[in-house]
């Protein structure tokens, strides 16, 4: 039998797939978001999630971010 299911393909580096692996970890069960894990850098998640993700990207980013004191 066939499962089809319909979501987004992310194609990243490594770091970057680790960090929306241990994301979608961090949430519950009911929220949990990554339908396979293709490989090392290819996620397929839900679809309804996209801004979800690129949201925590944005803060992961903004939190590890340097800026020179003027």
């Amino acid at each position: 039998m066939v499962h089809a299911a319909k979501g987004l393909f992310i194609s990243c580096d490594i770091p970057m797939a680790q960090f929306i692996i241990n994301y979608n970890a961090s949430l519950p069960q009911s929220q949990k978001f990554i339908i396979h894990i293709l490989d090392a850098t290819h996620l397929f998640v839900s679809s309804n999630v996209d801004g979800m993700i690129r949201s925590a990207i944005q803060d992961f980013r903004n939190a590890i971010t340097y800026e020179k004191p003027t």
